[in-house]
């Protein structure tokens, strides 16, 4: 391997191979190395699947579908269907969200068995650099050992946040908030928002800064605000919530400018952390974390210390489930299939289930800008599927290209089905589309998504 590494072979270990957690990249990491022939264990003290499955992007995006139905039912009187919206069932639409959900941990777990994993369903924490202590005092050792704990919802010390709920919670809630008050403004309070707000709740979204989706290109995020803001959300920029108290069943929520507002449900979503804190660190000497308290780790994903890698959230690279799952596979070919390789965290497709929903690769404009000059090529345009169903709400499409060499840097889409475009725009990106190749694409007719191929003058340039 060409990661950092120490003469070990000497040395007889239990494992060749130990993972701690059992999400999205611990399981791809600990199911390719044992298929490689490697001795391989697995801790993971809840459910498997991690975030991603339990309790993060599939459920999430279950309830996004569950929420759009109301804006279907809604435009399809435009299109002779006489039919409305009848009353949202969360007890019925969290049953059958739990089932899929068992039914995909089931899947899970018959693959790692099936791969000769041996799984420990407890909690683990390291002795030493090359030793784990299970919760039962069982002690095991490994040549290797991999940390994918992902990241938990960060909570402000704030008078009252015990009254408050983080994202976990909302997947076990059987009653649907009247009025909910989100706190955030990244990409899972802005979902959250449109979630429920779809499914009928009063939403105010909350927020410190002067515009969601910090991070985000500016056109995008002021288009989602203002879009969320005509579904019916309460957005409020430059807010921050300074304590919440119960008061005759309802929460009572103070912000810092003294503003008083009464919520049947409070909702932080505010941020995550790495989940590191239970791991006892501070036994495998010399392990390095960041300000975050993420694992630091080089390209190869290895830590400070030579025997200690980490891939995922747990890391504060890039958090997205299949990132996890690349960066899994890169450390299984460095360190057992002797191909030395490194995760390439750039370009990466992305989407936000927001509702609209958006789609983005590459550079924002404000990026690209800063390293040449750019084109900026951008429409919005009504789609054909809100003509008959009344509803003047606009795509948004962007193209930034760098003036010089005719790449295109980044693309950025907010409406329906922005996600599965921008899963394929992706591969153009990755493969340095110019946007002459853009333009020599034939659009298909009739679709939102010909608009990408169809843009002609640049809005503004650089």
């Amino acid at each position: 391997m060409t990661a950092r590494g120490i003469d070990l072979t000497s040395k007889v270990f239990d494992f060749d191979l130990f993972v701690v957690g059992g999400g999205s990249g611990g399981i791809r990491a600990s199911r390719l190395a044992s298929q490689l022939g490697f001795k391989v264990g697995l801790a993971e003290m809840d459910r498997l699947g991690g975030t991603c499955v339990i309790r993060g992007c599939v459920p999430k995006k279950l309830m996004v579908l569950a929420a759009d139905y109301s804006s279907t039912f809604d435009g399809a009187r435009g299109f002779g269907w006489q039919c409305g919206a009848g009353a949202f069932n969360l007890q019925a639409f969290q049953h059958a969200k739990d089932t899929q959900i068992d039914r995909l941990e089931g899947i899970y777990r018959s693959n790692l068995l099936r791969a000769g994993v041996k799984l420990f369903e407890e909690q683990a924490e390291f002795e030493d650099a090359h030793t784990m202590r299970l919760a039962t005092g069982t002690t095991l050792t490994a040549r290797h050992i991999l940390i994918a704990t992902g990241g938990t919802p960060f909570l402000p010390d704030i008078p009252g946040i015990e009254f408050a709920m983080t994202s976990n919670d909302v997947f076990k809630m059987q009653e649907l908030p009247r009025r909910l008050l989100i706190c955030g403004g990244g990409y899972i309070a802005c979902e959250f928002a449109g979630i429920f707000n779809g499914l009928g709740s009063e939403v105010t979204l909350c927020y410190r800064g002067p515009q969601v989706l910090r991070g985000f290109d500016d056109d995008i995020r002021r288009h989602l605000s203002l879009a969320m803001a005509e579904r019916g959300v309460n957005v409020q920029l430059n807010s921050n919530v300074r304590s919440i108290s119960r008061q005759s069943g309802e929460l009572c929520v103070v912000t810092e400018t003294g503003d008083v507002s009464t919520h049947d449900e409070v909702l932080f979503a505010t941020g995550r952390r790495p989940n590191t804190d239970s791991l006892n660190l501070k036994n495998a000497t010399g392990v390095k974390l960041d300000r975050s308290g993420a694992v630091a780790v080089d390209s190869f994903s290895q830590s400070s210390v030579p025997s200690i890698f980490a891939v995922g959230d747990v890391t504060n690279r890039v958090n997205l489930t299949p990132v996890a799952i690349r960066e899994a596979v890169a450390f299984v070919d460095t360190v057992f299939a002797n191909k030395p390789t490194c995760m390439d965290h750039s370009n990466i497709p992305t989407a936000v289930f927001t509702r609209p929903e958006i789609g983005t690769v590459g550079l924002t404009e404000a990026q690209a800008a800063d390293r040449s000059p750019v084109k900026v090529f951008m429409t919005k345009f009504k789609p054909l599927s809100n003509t008959l169903a009344g509803r003047d709400e606009q795509y948004l499409m962007k193209l930034v290209v760098d003036r010089d060499s005719d790449r295109v840097l980044g693309i950025h889409i907010v409406g329906d089905s922005a996600a599965e475009m921008i899963q394929i725009a992706g591969v153009a990106i990755k493969l340095g589309a110019s946007k002459e190749d853009f333009d020599r694409t034939v659009a298909v007719h009739p679709t939102a998504a010909e608009e990408l191929v169809t843009l002609q003058q640049p809005v503004r340039t650089t």
